[in-house]
């Protein structure tokens, strides 16, 4: 794609497998997590900070009742959405109609935080107007992906708990061969927030 596409970062959801082993206080968004680069800083952050800088265009979503995740969403230059989400898919589509006149969106989930900025450029440079972009890691499909611009009504039409998967079976999908093992890891639950290279 010639031009940049949009970021989208879902953090929304409310970790509820996170919260029953770490407690029901705790956001798996704000915890602390070491990073690939052996800092610790929140889960959302290091999200945010393997977002590659020239995607300047970024849309958050997440809940009113998270002060702490929209502050730090504007600190790494977000426009934050508040959104009594009803799941993925209301989340998603809320972000595209959010920034609808992009070049395309590139989607990453707010608790994966291990993805290599260098694989996100990846899926953004095989990204087109007609395609869907995933990367592949061995037999799973991980984030971020990508949606080029035809992409935009159907992603605003989605609604519920359905993500945008379902639009891979009519979509042009191409498939990334990726060696990141961070495109596949979610921090569903506490001993997940601290990274091993697998």
């Amino acid at each position: 794609m010639s031009r940049l596409p949009c970021a989208i970062i879902l953090a929304a959801g409310q970790g509820r497998r996170f919260r029953q082993a770490a407690g029901a206080d705790r956001d798996k968004l704000l915890a602390p997590c070491r990073g690939r680069d052996g800092l610790l800083r929140p889960v959302l952050e290091q999200v945010l900070m393997n977002v590659p800088a020239e995607l300047v265009r970024r849309v958050l979503v997440t809940t009113p009742d998270r002060p702490q995740v929209a502050d730090l969403a504007r600190t790494h230059g977000c426009e934050v959405q508040l959104l009594d989400s009803a799941g993925m898919g209301h989340s998603l589509a809320a972000a595209v109609a959010a920034c609808a006149d992009a070049d395309g969106w590139v989607v990453w989930l707010g608790d994966m935080p291990f993805i290599l900025p260098a694989t996100a450029r990846r899926v953004i440079e095989a990204l087109t107007e007609q395609s869907i972009c995933v990367p592949r890691l061995g037999a799973e499909l991980g984030h971020p992906v990508g949606f080029g611009r035809s992409y935009g009504p159907a992603l605003q039409g989605l609604s519920g708990d359905r993500g945008a998967r379902l639009l891979f079976a009519s979509g042009q999908v191409i498939e990334v061969p990726v060696t990141d093992s961070g495109v596949t890891w979610d921090v569903d639950l506490p001993e997940a927030l601290i990274y091993r290279d697998c």
